[in-house]
């Protein structure tokens, strides 16, 4: 009799050991809470003992969180309906705060990340909520971040995810972007125009000045047309009149040059002229 009173004594108090001793990982801390009143510090991580039945340890995670927040329809401040979508990433800062401040952590913030996200995007035009996706994220972050630090929760991050817009939103944008590309298309023909006629200006001063660059352009402008093996080609009259003087000042060239004394040759001198 005395043996299973001692065994029964064992038992019991192998079940008090195994319920009086908690493991904690390394991401996790334990608030433990005495008769109902949590304790001045929380525990953790490791091997914690604990009191059967007066003790009882509520395990908090230290890790980031990542919470998806669901698509929202918002109306810009230009009037325009959007769905826009977004995750935040917060983790526990204070964890006796986190589960003595609220009752469900998640749950709050994602509550008030989905009011926040409506009323910083309705504070936006569209054109603005498409460029500046990196304020827009900062604005909701810091005020999250104000609002969930009571809690001892810190929002490190908020992303928007998607943004998807009208299908007459999205038509109107291509058909904005298209009249955008031709004006830059146009642009660039006209400075190309303009930087030509430049350049064509300059050279027609240089040819007004030397009217031989005038007439050698016209000869090659002859030798490129002759290049298509054309059977007849017709020379308008000011190129008729063109090719007439340069032939005049050619001629004019060889009777001068014709009209030189000849050098002397072989070293000998030409016999003087008797009176």
């Amino acid at each position: 009799m005395i043996i299973y009173v001692v065994l029964g004594l064992l038992v019991v108090a192998l079940l008090a050991a195994a319920s009086s001793i908690r493991i904690l990982k390394q991401y996790e801390r334990g608030v433990v809470f005495r008769l109902g009143r949590v304790g001045e510090h929380e525990r953790g991580p490791g091997l914690i003992l604990v009191i059967p039945i007066v003790d009882h340890v509520h395990r908090v995670s230290l890790r980031i969180v990542t919470m998806p927040i669901q698509s929202q329809g918002i109306i810009t401040k230009d009037n325009v309906s959007v769905d826009v979508s977004a995750v935040a990433y917060y983790r526990v800062k204070d964890t006796i705060r986190s589960v003595v401040a609220i009752e469900n952590v998640a749950a709050a913030i994602n509550q008030i990340a989905q009011t926040t996200l409506r009323a910083v995007v309705g504070r936006h035009t569209l054109d603005e909520t498409l460029s500046e996706t990196e304020t827009i994220n900062t604005n909701i972050r810091e005020i999250l971040d104000v609002q969930t630090e009571e809690w001892g929760i810190q929002v490190t991050t908020v992303e928007l995810k998607d943004i998807q817009l009208p299908d007459t939103m999205k038509r109107a944008m291509a058909r904005q972007a298209e009249a955008e590309r031709e004006k830059r298309a146009k642009i660039i023909a006209a400075e190309g125009e303009a930087l030509a006629a430049g350049e064509l200006a300059r050279a027609s001063d240089v040819m007004m000045a030397h009217p031989l660059a005038l007439q050698l352009r016209n000869l090659q402008t002859l030798v490129e047309i002759s290049v298509d093996k054309n059977s007849t080609v017709v020379f308008p009259a000011p190129l008729m009149s063109t090719i007439q003087e340069l032939g005049a000042f050619l001629a004019r060239e060889t009777t001068t040059v014709g009209g030189l004394p000849a050098p002397p040759s072989n070293g000998h001198v030409a016999p003087e002229a008797t009176a």
